[in-house]
């Protein structure tokens, strides 16, 4: 299930905590510097769109984090997602996205949902091809070096 942050959450993240009285898993989720990012993120795309980002919760935990990770242009939103590494592969990411699809397809401004993966990140490709993403190209990041271009058709 997808929940759409607040600063709070992030806030109580931050400082150890589950948000909303939601459970942390045995994991970190991210690392605080990507946690503190993400919360700057949502907080600089929140200023122009909503929602900006969500928590990714499953049995009373939350598991990982969605997020759009640049302000919406022409009806394209760009998002990135993690789940934390003890709760992964149990689906969490493909029903979590699946969520973001949906709600994409139910939104007259949103045409399309976009993604990058690395190259060798087999899993995350799968959690996009699973939703209906297709491979679009290939780019180099500066930081994360090889990366495969996805998309989704959201009208």
């Amino acid at each position: 299930m997808i929940v759409e942050t607040m600063a709070d959450d992030y806030a109580a993240l931050l400082a150890g905590r589950g948000p909303r009285g939601l459970a942390l898993p045995d994991s970190a989720i991210a690392p605080d510097a990507v946690i503190a990012m993400l919360a700057g993120v949502a907080a600089q795309v929140g200023e122009r769109f909503a929602p900006a980002s969500w928590l990714i919760v499953a049995d009373g935990e939350v598991a990982g984090l969605c997020s759009i990770t640049r302000p919406p242009e022409s009806g394209i939103v760009d998002i990135g997602y993690g789940i934390a590494p003890s709760r992964q592969r149990r689906g969490l990411a493909s029903a979590a996205i699946g969520e973001i699809v949906t709600w994409a397809r139910g939104r007259a401004d949103v045409s399309a949902l976009t993604a990058e993966t690395g190259i060798d990140n087999r899993a995350s490709q799968a959690v996009l091809e699973r939703n209906g993403f297709v491979r679009v190209g290939e780019r180099v990041d500066e930081e994360d070096g090889p990366l495969i271009c996805w998309r989704c058709a959201a009208d």
